[in-house]
């Protein structure tokens, strides 16, 4: 049960860094971010769940809750940060914001 929980965290995270890295939209690319977090948080779960010492402990949930708050957090900033971005260049490309000057 440990190998399936842990193998569907790392597909997630990949799916998520292959998501970040190929895609230009602004939006899809904070919610693949967001699939690397529930990838992580799987991941922490599973190993508080299964602890290799043979006590259990929380520190996998602890850890998962911390890393919700955060990713909560972070999806707040993400959705100001496109919001105003697209109030000031007009789109949600990344590629229109490699350049540092204005157009």
């Amino acid at each position: 049960m440990l190998l399936a929980t842990v193998l569907l965290g790392a597909v997630l995270f990949v799916l998520g860094l292959i998501g970040f890295v190929t895609r230009r939209n602004l939006i899809i690319i904070f919610l693949c971010t967001e699939m690397m977090f529930q990838g992580i948080i799987i991941n922490l779960v599973a190993f508080g769940r299964y602890p290799l010492s043979g006590q259990r402990l929380l520190d996998g949930e602890v850890f998962g809750l911390f890393l919700v708050a955060v990713a909560a957090a972070e999806a707040a900033l993400a959705l100001a940060l496109v919001v105003v971005l697209y109030r000031f260049r007009g789109t949600l490309d990344a590629g229109a914001w490699t350049l540092l000057k204005d157009e």
